[in-house]
């Protein structure tokens, strides 16, 4: 049976590819509205991050014989632990600033770590092999799918929803939200609200850490790995509204797909489809599919 003239089977099969996609896109997409929602600040430095947990993967692997599995523990709170001296040493001395010196700050950081990880290890890359438990394939009846990447599926989505419960859910998320809209009272109350924004912080780039050793296996683990990724997230994040934590996870998964379909009926253009998604929700709905309209 063919899907508008496609075999079903190459139809299905790239929409399951484009979920994949969409599972790396929602858990960037995810930390970048976290960071930016609370803490305010356009983290450009996003892809760095993610770059950087890949590489550091590797390197415990390499050096210290470090498996996948405690990398995919061990590299985010590292990352994490790095980004709060970043936001401790750099970040904080611009807010209350105008949102582009953000901008160029992380920026900045960008070219630094970047051109770091490249005068250290060059421009080629290197491979990261997936655990062995995980190799092979699994027949879901449409399509033959790498084990590998059905597991990038279901944890990506488990610590999407995971940290959509503790933002949303518990005592700690909503002290984060009382200090995005009413910082001053919030700390009158005996809220640490500077602590609370250096965690935050450094959860949002320990997701993209994390998001980065999923892909590792994936990708050829390189400098420029993150520099190719964050701009159709920072699109996607605005497409789902500025600061919007479920907007960030739905739109990233439907984006992916969105992107993979685009392979199948006219494949110049999936590079761009993301690109003309955000011109015309935000011609429709400026703040976004979940974002919330200014008065």
């Amino acid at each position: 049976m063919d899907i508008f003239g496609i075999p079903h089977q190459a139809f299905l099969g790239q929409i399951m590819l484009g979920v994949v996609n969409g599972a790396f896109y929602a858990v960037l997409s995810l930390g970048l509205a976290i960071i930016f929602g609370i803490v305010k600040i356009v983290n450009f430095a996003h892809g760095a991050f993610f770059m950087a947990g890949a590489f550091i993967a590797f390197l415990l692997g390499r050096h210290l014989g470090i498996g996948y599995w405690p990398s995919l523990i061990i590299v985010p709170l590292v990352v994490a632990g790095i980004g709060m001296v970043v936001e401790r040493l750099l970040l904080r001395r611009i807010y209350g600033l105008d949102p582009i010196y953000g901008l160029l700050l992380t920026f900045g950081m960008v070219l630094v770590i970047e051109g770091g990880f490249r005068i250290a290890f060059g421009s080629s890359g290197y491979p990261y092999a997936a655990p062995d438990q995980l190799r092979g394939a699994t027949n879901l009846g449409f399509m033959v799918m790498p084990n590998y990447r059905l597991v990038v599926i279901v944890s990506a989505l488990f610590v999407c929803a995971v940290t959509w419960f503790v933002i949303e859910r518990t005592s700690i998320g909503a002290k984060l939200r009382a200090a995005t809209e009413k910082a001053e009272l919030t700390q009158a109350f005996g809220v640490n609200v500077p602590l609370l924004l250096t965690l935050t912080y450094g959860a949002g780039v320990g997701l993209a850490a994390f998001a980065g050793v999923l892909a590792a296996p994936i990708q050829h683990v390189n400098p420029s790995m993150g520099s190719e990724l964050v701009i159709i997230v920072f699109a996607i994040v605005v497409i789902g509204g500025l600061g919007s934590i479920s907007g960030a996870v739905f739109t990233g998964l439907m984006l992916g797909v969105v992107e993979g379909l685009t392979k199948v009926f006219y494949a110049e253009g999936s590079t761009t489809i993301v690109f003309l998604v955000m011109a015309l929700v935000l011609l429709v709905r400026p703040a976004g599919l979940f974002g919330r309209e200014e008065s």
